[in-house]
């Protein structure tokens, strides 16, 4: 297949994926169209971030911080067309996060652009946290502890009561702003902005004022930071000074390095599949968090540039006819599960064991009842109860060992992956 086709392909599937968005409310629930726009927020944030640490090379560890401004500028906006003291359409209201987000930006980036690599990095934690310091003593401001609430007032056939229109202002602001951002790439300041990841000094050589324009860059990803807060804003009609926190901060971090901050869209990816994992896992199981984490640490330790850079090996190993790479992930997948299968088994039985209330129960009747998983009743005190999920983990990592010496590797797994991919 040739390149053009391959483009072909790609405008295809980017085609597909825009269809599905706008046909998703047809076919699902409320509830999963809420857990849809939760994750395209997340998506367009983690694009922004990109922006910033990926194309650039400067990684912010307080980038809540202008997500956060996006979404109070824009709970503020919404209060005043609420009162009348303010005249914007409902579906622009975006536009003021994305205005709040790149002032906010553009002041923060002016001081933390003037040291790069590890001290750039704590300067912009230190001024998200400044800022989080400051925010419950600016009631007026940010709301105190209770936050500020609003409500979204109708525009045209939109109404906003309803959850399908508040998705669909969140797709069109999504892949607008999505769009721009890939237009910015193509662009000779796009390159620019790479060019300050590879080689600062090139660029201060070339004529170019450095700092101005560490600065330009940064308040751009502030700006569509500020636009995704003010989406969640929108979405919830209600936000409060914990947004601030590091927590938000660090799971923009995560979900970039997860999906590949080498690929433009792979923010996205990672961005996506872990606020639906995070909405959907959750409503299983307590444990999510913890899952989370170990997902993570897997695709770091055996993907370490990200889940789309993968997928984009895959496709050049097919391109390329290298079924020899591709016969060893497919030898590697199932006993991969089975392992997975064999860790979730032991950590659910072994946290429902150790929750409150079970332990109450053994307290009381002075036994050990049985618990309930995957529809059985296990037995804590039982042998084959703790034996079954060890055999899973052990056969999986021994089928894992087995598939690299069929394939004539003796290496980790990482390291035959890495082989493989990059021959």
């Amino acid at each position: 297949m040739g390149d053009r086709n391959w483009n072909m392909l790609r405008i295809g599937i980017l085609a597909s994926v825009v269809v599905l968005l706008l046909g998703a409310p047809l076919v699902l629930t409320g509830h999963v169209v809420g857990v849809l726009t939760t994750a395209l927020i997340a998506v367009l944030f983690a694009m922004a971030f990109n922006l910033l640490s990926g194309r650039a090379g400067m990684l912010s560890f307080g980038h809540a911080a202008y997500f956060a401004i996006g979404g109070f500028a824009v709970i503020h906006a919404m209060q005043a067309v609420e009162k009348g003291t303010l005249w914007l359409p409902t579906p622009l209201l975006p536009l003021v996060g994305g205005a709040a987000g790149l002032i906010g930006g553009l002041c923060a980036g002016y001081f933390a652009t003037l040291r790069s690599g590890v001290y750039f990095s704590m300067v912009t934690l230190a001024l998200a946290e400044l800022l989080h310091a400051l925010a419950p003593n600016l009631g007026g401001i940010f709301g105190g502890e209770v936050g500020l609430t609003t409500m979204r007032m109708p525009w045209s056939s939109f109404d906003y009561g309803n959850e399908v229109h508040v998705y669909y202002t969140v797709v069109a602001w999504t892949v607008l702003s999505v769009g721009l951002l890939y237009a910015y790439n193509q662009t000779l300041f796009g390159r620019l902005t790479v060019g300050l990841r590879e080689a600062e000094r090139r660029v201060s050589f070339l004529g170019y004022n450095l700092h101005h324009t560490k600065v330009l860059v940064f308040g751009v990803s502030a700006m569509f930071s500020g636009i995704a807060g003010g989406l969640l804003a929108f979405t919830t009609e209600s936000i409060n000074y914990s947004m601030l926190g590091m927590g938000l901060s660090a799971s923009v971090v995560l979900h970039t390095f997860v999906g590949g901050s080498g690929v433009f869209f792979g923010p996205a990816v990672g961005a996506f599949v872990f606020a639906l994992f995070g909405s959907l896992v959750s409503d299983v199981t307590k444990n999510w968090l913890l899952y989370q984490g170990i997902l993570f640490v897997v695709i770091m330790m055996f993907m370490g540039d990200g889940v789309a850079m993968l997928w984009l090996r895959i496709v050049n190993e097919f391109k390329e006819r290298n079924w020899g790479a591709l016969k060893l992930r497919a030898l590697l997948l199932p006993p991969g599960l089975l392992a997975a299968a064999g860790v979730v088994t032991l950590l659910e039985l072994t946290s429902r064991i150790l929750d409150q209330r079970y332990s109450a129960i053994v307290a009381r009747t002075k036994a050990w009842p049985p618990v309930p998983l995957y529809g059985f009743s296990w037995d804590p005190t039982a042998v084959s109860t703790w034996l079954a999920p060890a055999l899973a983990i052990a056969a999986g990592a021994g089928l894992v060992v087995l598939a690299l010496s069929r394939t004539g590797r003796r290496t980790s797994p990482t390291t035959a992956l890495a082989e493989e991919t990059i021959r």
